[in-house]
Protein backbone atom coordinates (compact mmCIF):
# COMPACT_ATOMS: atom_id res chain seq x y z
CA UNK A 1 0.00 0.00 0.00
CA UNK A 2 1.42 3.07 -0.92
CA UNK A 3 1.09 6.43 1.38
CA UNK A 4 -1.35 8.10 -0.68
CA UNK A 5 -3.71 4.96 -0.42
CA UNK A 6 -3.10 4.92 3.39
CA UNK A 7 -6.66 5.89 5.21
CA UNK A 8 -6.04 9.19 7.44
CA UNK A 9 -6.93 8.13 11.08
CA UNK A 10 -10.23 9.87 12.03
CA UNK A 11 -9.94 12.66 14.53
CA UNK A 12 -10.68 9.99 17.64
CA UNK A 13 -8.37 7.77 16.33
CA UNK A 14 -5.69 10.73 16.30
CA UNK A 15 -6.24 11.63 19.51
CA UNK A 16 -6.01 8.00 21.30
CA UNK A 17 -2.65 7.71 19.34
CA UNK A 18 -1.10 10.74 20.28
CA UNK A 19 -2.78 10.18 23.88
CA UNK A 20 -0.93 7.13 23.95
CA UNK A 21 2.02 8.38 22.54
CA UNK A 22 2.38 11.17 25.21
CA UNK A 23 1.82 8.65 28.13
CA UNK A 24 4.50 6.36 26.90
CA UNK A 25 7.09 9.05 26.34
CA UNK A 26 9.41 9.41 29.20
CA UNK A 27 9.86 12.75 31.31
CA UNK A 28 11.00 14.34 34.38
CA UNK A 29 9.10 14.11 37.24
CA UNK A 30 10.57 17.18 38.77
CA UNK A 31 9.33 19.16 35.66
CA UNK A 32 5.66 18.20 35.70
CA UNK A 33 3.55 18.86 38.63
CA UNK A 34 0.76 16.16 39.15
CA UNK A 35 -1.81 18.53 38.25
CA UNK A 36 -0.46 17.95 34.61
CA UNK A 37 -0.46 14.66 34.77
CA UNK A 38 -3.47 14.65 35.58
CA UNK A 39 -4.49 16.58 32.77
CA UNK A 40 -2.95 14.23 30.57
CA UNK A 41 -5.22 11.40 32.11
CA UNK A 42 -8.43 13.59 31.57
CA UNK A 43 -7.85 14.05 28.44
CA UNK A 44 -6.74 10.73 27.42
CA UNK A 45 -10.77 9.93 28.19
CA UNK A 46 -12.71 12.76 27.39
CA UNK A 47 -2.86 37.57 -4.53
CA UNK A 48 0.00 42.30 -13.50
CA UNK A 49 -0.92 43.69 -16.33
CA UNK A 50 -3.16 46.65 -17.50
CA UNK A 51 -6.48 47.43 -15.53
CA UNK A 52 -9.93 47.16 -16.22
CA UNK A 53 -13.26 47.68 -14.74
CA UNK A 54 -14.43 44.65 -12.72
CA UNK A 55 -18.50 44.47 -13.16
CA UNK A 56 -19.59 43.96 -9.71
CA UNK A 57 -18.73 45.69 -6.18
CA UNK A 58 -18.79 43.96 -2.88
CA UNK A 59 -21.92 46.59 -2.42
CA UNK A 60 -23.64 44.35 -5.10
CA UNK A 61 -23.52 41.94 -3.23
CA UNK A 62 -26.60 39.98 -1.24
CA UNK A 63 -27.27 40.49 2.20
CA UNK A 64 -26.67 36.91 1.97
CA UNK A 65 -23.42 37.14 1.60
CA UNK A 66 -22.44 40.20 3.58
CA UNK A 67 -23.70 39.51 7.02
CA UNK A 68 -23.20 42.98 8.40
CA UNK A 69 -21.26 46.19 7.36
CA UNK A 70 -20.80 47.32 10.79
CA UNK A 71 -17.27 47.90 11.69
CA UNK A 72 -16.19 46.16 14.82
CA UNK A 73 -15.20 49.42 16.80
CA UNK A 74 -16.24 47.92 20.17
CA UNK A 75 -13.37 44.96 19.21
CA UNK A 76 -13.03 43.31 23.03
CA UNK A 77 -9.75 40.85 23.41
CA UNK A 78 -11.06 36.87 23.63
CA UNK A 79 -9.02 37.09 26.68
CA UNK A 80 -11.50 37.20 29.34
CA UNK A 81 -14.50 35.72 31.78
CA UNK A 82 -16.41 33.11 29.66
CA UNK A 83 -18.83 33.18 32.39
CA UNK A 84 -18.03 29.45 32.71
CA UNK A 85 -15.54 26.97 33.93
CA UNK A 86 -13.11 26.06 30.86
CA UNK A 87 -10.51 24.34 32.84
CA UNK A 88 -12.11 20.76 31.43
CA UNK A 89 -11.51 21.71 28.00
CA UNK A 90 -8.52 23.40 27.96
CA UNK A 91 -5.21 22.11 27.48
CA UNK A 92 -2.34 24.30 27.83
CA UNK A 93 -2.32 24.95 24.34
CA UNK A 94 -2.47 29.13 23.97
CA UNK A 95 -4.01 29.43 21.40
CA UNK A 96 -6.81 27.01 21.31
CA UNK A 97 -7.64 27.51 25.05
CA UNK A 98 -7.48 31.15 23.43
CA UNK A 99 -11.13 30.68 22.29
CA UNK A 100 -12.39 26.74 21.89
CA UNK A 101 -14.09 27.07 24.84
CA UNK A 102 -16.32 29.65 23.79
CA UNK A 103 -19.58 27.96 23.65
CA UNK A 104 -20.91 31.16 21.26
CA UNK A 105 -17.82 30.78 18.81
CA UNK A 106 -19.74 31.23 15.57
CA UNK A 107 -21.43 34.43 17.22
CA UNK A 108 -18.09 35.59 17.75
CA UNK A 109 -15.56 34.68 14.99
CA UNK A 110 -13.52 37.65 14.85
CA UNK A 111 -12.29 36.93 18.58
CA UNK A 112 -10.03 34.58 16.71
CA UNK A 113 -7.88 37.31 15.98
CA UNK A 114 -6.81 38.18 19.62
CA UNK A 115 -5.32 34.45 19.87
CA UNK A 116 -2.33 34.66 17.37
CA UNK A 117 1.29 34.15 19.10
CA UNK A 118 4.68 34.29 17.15
CA UNK A 119 5.85 36.39 14.60
CA UNK A 120 2.92 36.51 13.05
CA UNK A 121 0.90 37.46 16.21
CA UNK A 122 -0.13 40.91 14.58
CA UNK A 123 -2.22 39.28 12.11
CA UNK A 124 -5.69 40.68 12.51
CA UNK A 125 -7.13 39.25 9.04
CA UNK A 126 -10.66 40.84 8.27
CA UNK A 127 -10.74 41.38 11.79
CA UNK A 128 -12.38 44.73 11.64
CA UNK A 129 -14.40 44.61 8.38
CA UNK A 130 -18.06 42.69 7.72
CA UNK A 131 -18.79 38.97 7.95
CA UNK A 132 -18.63 37.88 4.16
CA UNK A 133 -20.89 34.31 3.95
CA UNK A 134 -19.43 32.13 1.01
CA UNK A 135 -22.21 30.70 -0.92
CA UNK A 136 -21.40 28.43 -3.67
CA UNK A 137 -18.16 26.91 -4.98
CA UNK A 138 -17.99 27.54 -8.56
CA UNK A 139 -14.89 29.92 -9.48
CA UNK A 140 -14.24 32.61 -12.34
CA UNK A 141 -10.60 33.62 -12.19
CA UNK A 142 -11.32 36.76 -14.40
CA UNK A 143 -15.30 37.86 -13.81
CA UNK A 144 -15.91 35.85 -10.45
CA UNK A 145 -19.23 36.07 -9.09
CA UNK A 146 -20.59 37.13 -5.63
CA UNK A 147 -20.74 34.34 -3.47
CA UNK A 148 -17.72 32.78 -4.36
CA UNK A 149 -14.73 32.73 -2.23
CA UNK A 150 -12.63 34.49 -4.96
CA UNK A 151 -15.01 37.17 -5.56
CA UNK A 152 -14.47 37.50 -1.44
CA UNK A 153 -10.95 37.49 -0.95
CA UNK A 154 -10.01 40.06 -4.15
CA UNK A 155 -12.17 42.88 -2.27
CA UNK A 156 -10.19 45.77 -0.86
CA UNK A 157 -12.04 45.96 2.39
CA UNK A 158 -11.19 43.71 5.44
CA UNK A 159 -13.46 41.03 5.52
CA UNK A 160 -13.82 37.73 7.76
CA UNK A 161 -15.20 35.08 5.19
CA UNK A 162 -16.97 32.53 6.42
CA UNK A 163 -19.09 29.64 4.80
CA UNK A 164 -22.74 28.63 4.15
CA UNK A 165 -22.14 25.16 4.19
CA UNK A 166 -19.49 22.46 3.10
CA UNK A 167 -17.90 22.73 0.28
CA UNK A 168 -14.74 21.29 -2.28
CA UNK A 169 -13.32 24.65 -4.03
CA UNK A 170 -11.66 23.75 -7.32
CA UNK A 171 -10.25 26.67 -8.26
CA UNK A 172 -9.14 27.31 -11.96
CA UNK A 173 -6.11 29.69 -11.01
CA UNK A 174 -4.44 30.96 -8.08
CA UNK A 175 -6.06 32.61 -5.39
CA UNK A 176 -4.71 35.81 -5.29
CA UNK A 177 -5.94 37.50 -1.87
CA UNK A 178 -6.37 40.89 -0.88
CA UNK A 179 -4.74 42.11 1.95
CA UNK A 180 -6.83 42.30 5.64
CA UNK A 181 -8.61 39.22 5.14
CA UNK A 182 -9.41 35.93 6.93
CA UNK A 183 -10.47 32.60 5.39
CA UNK A 184 -12.22 30.94 7.97
CA UNK A 185 -13.68 27.22 7.93
CA UNK A 186 -14.95 26.65 11.26
CA UNK A 187 -18.36 24.69 11.43
CA UNK A 188 -18.14 23.26 8.03
CA UNK A 189 -15.48 21.24 6.28
CA UNK A 190 -14.42 23.32 3.17
CA UNK A 191 -11.80 21.88 0.74
CA UNK A 192 -9.65 23.76 -1.62
CA UNK A 193 -8.34 20.99 -4.26
CA UNK A 194 -7.56 19.56 -7.44
CA UNK A 195 -6.11 22.74 -9.10
CA UNK A 196 -4.17 25.75 -8.01
CA UNK A 197 -4.29 26.59 -4.55
CA UNK A 198 -3.66 29.80 -2.51
CA UNK A 199 -1.67 32.67 -3.04
CA UNK A 200 -0.45 35.52 -0.84
CA UNK A 201 1.12 37.88 -3.17
CA UNK A 202 2.63 41.40 -1.85
CA UNK A 203 -0.15 41.50 0.64
CA UNK A 204 -0.47 41.70 4.79
CA UNK A 205 -2.76 41.20 7.50
CA UNK A 206 -3.90 37.57 6.36
CA UNK A 207 -5.62 35.18 8.57
CA UNK A 208 -6.31 31.17 7.33
CA UNK A 209 -8.14 29.20 9.20
CA UNK A 210 -9.87 25.74 9.39
CA UNK A 211 -9.48 24.49 6.13
CA UNK A 212 -8.13 21.60 4.04
CA UNK A 213 -5.56 21.80 1.34
CA UNK A 214 -4.94 19.13 -0.73
CA UNK A 215 -3.43 17.73 -4.14
CA UNK A 216 -2.62 21.50 -5.43
CA UNK A 217 -1.58 21.96 -9.10
CA UNK A 218 0.48 24.39 -10.91
CA UNK A 219 -1.87 27.04 -12.91
CA UNK A 220 -0.80 30.53 -14.94
CA UNK A 221 0.53 31.54 -18.04
CA UNK A 222 -2.84 33.39 -18.58
CA UNK A 223 -5.23 36.08 -16.93
CA UNK A 224 -6.08 36.17 -13.30
CA UNK A 225 -8.28 39.18 -10.80
CA UNK A 226 -6.48 40.23 -8.33
CA UNK A 227 -8.42 43.09 -7.16
CA UNK A 228 -12.10 44.72 -8.48
CA UNK A 229 -10.01 47.39 -10.40
CA UNK A 230 -7.24 45.01 -11.47
CA UNK A 231 -6.56 41.91 -13.71
CA UNK A 232 -3.26 40.76 -15.07
CA UNK A 233 -1.12 37.89 -16.20
CA UNK A 234 -0.14 35.27 -14.46
CA UNK A 235 3.22 33.05 -14.98
CA UNK A 236 2.69 29.44 -14.65
CA UNK A 237 2.83 28.56 -10.54
CA UNK A 238 4.38 25.81 -8.25
CA UNK A 239 1.61 23.96 -7.61
CA UNK A 240 2.10 24.83 -3.47
CA UNK A 241 -0.78 24.77 -1.16
CA UNK A 242 -0.30 28.12 0.21
CA UNK A 243 2.13 30.57 -1.46
CA UNK A 244 3.24 33.83 0.24
CA UNK A 245 5.73 35.58 -1.99
CA UNK A 246 6.25 39.34 0.02
CA UNK A 247 3.87 38.36 2.06
CA UNK A 248 3.48 40.08 5.94
CA UNK A 249 1.54 39.50 9.21
CA UNK A 250 0.28 36.19 8.39
CA UNK A 251 -1.01 33.28 9.91
CA UNK A 252 -1.94 29.80 8.96
CA UNK A 253 -4.02 27.90 12.05
CA UNK A 254 -5.55 24.72 11.83
CA UNK A 255 -5.11 24.09 8.48
CA UNK A 256 -4.90 20.21 6.78
CA UNK A 257 -2.29 20.35 4.45
CA UNK A 258 -1.40 17.49 1.84
CA UNK A 259 -0.25 15.64 -1.30
CA UNK A 260 0.65 19.13 -3.52
CA UNK A 261 2.51 19.41 -7.11
CA UNK A 262 5.19 21.43 -4.92
CA UNK A 263 5.46 22.75 -1.21
CA UNK A 264 2.43 22.36 0.85
CA UNK A 265 3.60 25.91 2.53
CA UNK A 266 6.18 27.93 1.14
CA UNK A 267 7.50 31.43 2.12
CA UNK A 268 9.91 33.26 0.38
CA UNK A 269 10.78 37.35 -1.24
CA UNK A 270 10.58 38.81 1.58
CA UNK A 271 7.83 37.40 3.44
CA UNK A 272 8.16 37.95 7.19
CA UNK A 273 6.10 38.16 10.37
CA UNK A 274 4.63 34.70 10.12
CA UNK A 275 3.04 31.77 12.43
CA UNK A 276 2.02 28.71 11.40
CA UNK A 277 0.41 27.02 14.16
CA UNK A 278 -2.03 23.50 15.09
CA UNK A 279 -1.72 22.86 11.55
CA UNK A 280 -1.75 19.26 10.02
CA UNK A 281 0.71 17.84 7.30
CA UNK A 282 0.94 14.64 5.38
CA UNK A 283 1.88 12.64 2.45
CA UNK A 284 4.16 14.87 0.98
CA UNK A 285 7.79 15.25 -0.17
CA UNK A 286 9.04 19.22 0.58
CA UNK A 287 6.57 20.33 2.96
CA UNK A 288 7.23 23.45 3.64
CA UNK A 289 10.14 26.09 2.58
CA UNK A 290 11.38 29.33 4.10
CA UNK A 291 13.40 31.63 1.70
CA UNK A 292 13.56 31.61 -1.58
CA UNK A 293 17.26 31.07 -2.50
CA UNK A 294 20.91 31.64 -0.77
CA UNK A 295 21.36 34.86 -2.63
CA UNK A 296 17.83 36.47 -1.93
CA UNK A 297 19.28 38.19 1.04
CA UNK A 298 16.03 39.93 1.41
CA UNK A 299 14.89 36.94 3.42
CA UNK A 300 17.39 37.88 6.25
CA UNK A 301 14.76 40.14 7.64
CA UNK A 302 12.06 36.52 7.68
CA UNK A 303 10.71 35.54 10.95
CA UNK A 304 8.77 32.88 11.29
CA UNK A 305 7.09 30.97 14.22
CA UNK A 306 6.09 27.35 13.65
CA UNK A 307 4.31 26.01 16.77
CA UNK A 308 2.14 23.15 18.13
CA UNK A 309 1.91 21.65 14.43
CA UNK A 310 1.60 17.98 13.88
CA UNK A 311 3.82 16.57 11.04
CA UNK A 312 2.15 13.08 10.16
CA UNK A 313 2.57 10.16 8.33
CA UNK A 314 4.13 10.16 4.64
CA UNK A 315 6.60 13.19 4.98
CA UNK A 316 10.27 13.55 3.59
CA UNK A 317 11.58 16.65 4.38
CA UNK A 318 11.49 20.37 5.03
CA UNK A 319 9.52 20.84 7.97
CA UNK A 320 11.00 23.19 7.41
CA UNK A 321 13.53 24.07 4.94
CA UNK A 322 15.39 27.54 6.28
CA UNK A 323 16.98 30.23 5.17
CA UNK A 324 18.93 33.91 6.36
CA UNK A 325 16.35 34.41 8.86
CA UNK A 326 15.12 33.78 12.42
CA UNK A 327 13.16 30.81 13.05
CA UNK A 328 11.36 29.36 15.78
CA UNK A 329 10.04 26.00 16.06
CA UNK A 330 8.26 25.28 19.14
CA UNK A 331 5.75 22.00 20.77
CA UNK A 332 5.28 20.57 17.79
CA UNK A 333 5.01 16.43 17.01
CA UNK A 334 7.21 15.15 14.18
CA UNK A 335 5.93 11.58 14.13
CA UNK A 336 8.73 10.45 11.37
CA UNK A 337 10.35 11.49 8.36
CA UNK A 338 12.30 10.01 5.55
CA UNK A 339 15.17 12.42 4.90
CA UNK A 340 15.41 14.73 7.89
CA UNK A 341 12.94 17.14 9.57
CA UNK A 342 14.63 20.62 9.93
CA UNK A 343 17.03 22.21 6.90
CA UNK A 344 18.92 25.03 5.93
CA UNK A 345 21.33 26.86 3.78
CA UNK A 346 22.79 30.53 3.83
CA UNK A 347 23.47 30.60 7.83
CA UNK A 348 19.80 30.84 9.29
CA UNK A 349 18.72 31.07 12.89
CA UNK A 350 16.69 27.82 14.01
CA UNK A 351 15.55 27.39 17.77
CA UNK A 352 13.84 23.86 18.76
CA UNK A 353 12.23 24.12 21.63
CA UNK A 354 9.70 21.46 23.06
CA UNK A 355 9.05 19.51 20.50
CA UNK A 356 8.93 15.63 20.12
CA UNK A 357 11.05 14.24 17.10
CA UNK A 358 10.25 11.00 16.50
CA UNK A 359 12.86 8.77 14.30
CA UNK A 360 11.80 5.74 11.48
CA UNK A 361 13.38 2.79 11.91
CA UNK A 362 15.55 4.02 9.39
CA UNK A 363 18.91 3.97 10.38
CA UNK A 364 20.02 6.66 7.61
CA UNK A 365 17.41 8.91 8.90
CA UNK A 366 17.95 9.37 12.46
CA UNK A 367 19.09 12.60 12.18
CA UNK A 368 16.50 16.12 12.28
CA UNK A 369 18.88 18.26 10.98
CA UNK A 370 20.25 18.50 7.11
CA UNK A 371 22.65 21.65 6.62
CA UNK A 372 22.87 22.39 2.77
CA UNK A 373 25.73 24.00 0.28
CA UNK A 374 28.02 24.28 3.08
CA UNK A 375 30.94 22.72 4.77
CA UNK A 376 31.34 21.98 8.01
CA UNK A 377 33.53 24.67 8.95
CA UNK A 378 31.14 27.00 7.54
CA UNK A 379 28.11 25.51 9.57
CA UNK A 380 29.15 24.75 12.65
CA UNK A 381 29.01 28.86 13.53
CA UNK A 382 25.43 28.84 12.31
CA UNK A 383 22.81 29.42 15.39
CA UNK A 384 21.13 25.81 15.59
CA UNK A 385 20.08 24.93 19.00
CA UNK A 386 17.73 22.29 20.74
CA UNK A 387 15.81 23.47 23.73
CA UNK A 388 14.05 20.70 25.95
CA UNK A 389 13.43 18.61 22.69
CA UNK A 390 12.18 14.80 23.45
CA UNK A 391 14.05 12.64 20.63
CA UNK A 392 12.64 8.87 20.59
CA UNK A 393 13.55 6.39 18.85
CA UNK A 394 17.15 6.69 18.44
CA UNK A 395 16.69 10.57 16.61
CA UNK A 396 19.37 13.13 17.27
CA UNK A 397 19.62 17.06 16.72
CA UNK A 398 23.19 18.22 15.78
CA UNK A 399 23.23 21.95 17.25
CA UNK A 400 25.74 24.88 15.95
CA UNK A 401 26.93 27.91 16.77
CA UNK A 402 26.48 30.27 19.72
CA UNK A 403 23.24 28.17 21.00
CA UNK A 404 20.60 30.86 21.51
CA UNK A 405 22.50 33.58 22.81
CA UNK A 406 21.41 35.95 20.24
CA UNK A 407 18.15 37.79 20.79
CA UNK A 408 17.36 38.94 17.31
CA UNK A 409 13.37 38.56 17.58
CA UNK A 410 13.33 37.63 21.45
CA UNK A 411 10.63 39.95 21.77
CA UNK A 412 8.63 37.65 19.70
CA UNK A 413 10.00 34.68 21.20
CA UNK A 414 7.18 32.24 22.91
CA UNK A 415 7.92 30.24 26.02
CA UNK A 416 7.95 26.21 25.46
CA UNK A 417 6.03 23.98 27.06
CA UNK A 418 7.22 20.80 28.24
CA UNK A 419 7.88 18.17 25.43
CA UNK A 420 6.04 15.61 27.04
CA UNK A 421 2.75 17.52 26.77
CA UNK A 422 3.30 17.79 22.80
CA UNK A 423 0.41 15.11 22.33
CA UNK A 424 -2.15 16.78 24.28
CA UNK A 425 -1.33 20.01 22.30
CA UNK A 426 -1.06 18.95 19.04
CA UNK A 427 -3.86 16.28 18.76
CA UNK A 428 -6.89 18.61 17.55
CA UNK A 429 -4.43 19.92 15.05
CA UNK A 430 -5.72 20.46 11.34
CA UNK A 431 -9.21 21.64 10.44
CA UNK A 432 -11.42 21.08 13.59
CA UNK A 433 -15.26 19.89 13.37
CA UNK A 434 -16.79 22.71 14.90
CA UNK A 435 -20.59 22.73 15.67
CA UNK A 436 -22.70 25.84 16.80
CA UNK A 437 -23.43 26.02 20.70
CA UNK A 438 -21.16 23.80 21.42
CA UNK A 439 -17.14 24.38 22.25
CA UNK A 440 -15.05 23.85 19.36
Amino acid sequence: MTVSQRKRPTGGERKRRAILRTVQSPFNSKAMDSALVTLILILSVCRIGAARPFSTSLVNATTENLKTTSQVSDHTPIHRDLGYDTSSCETGNPIDDCWRCDLNWEANHRKLADCAIGFGRDAIGGRDGALYVVTEPSDDAVDPKPGTLRYAVIQTEPLWIIFKSDMNIVLKEELLMNSYKTIDGRGHQVHISNGPCITLHLVTNIIIHGIHVHDCKPGGNTMVRDSPTHVGHRSVSDGDGISLHGAKHVWVDHVSLARCTDGLLDATRGSTAITVSNSYFTQHNKVMLLGHSDSYVADKSMQATIAYNLFGEGLVQRMPRCRHGYFEVVNNDYTQWGMYAIGGSAAPTIHSKGNRYTASNNPSAKNVTKRMDSPESEWKTWDWSSHGDLFLNGAIFIASGVGGSSNYGNEASIEAKSSSLVGVFTTSAGALSCKAGSTC
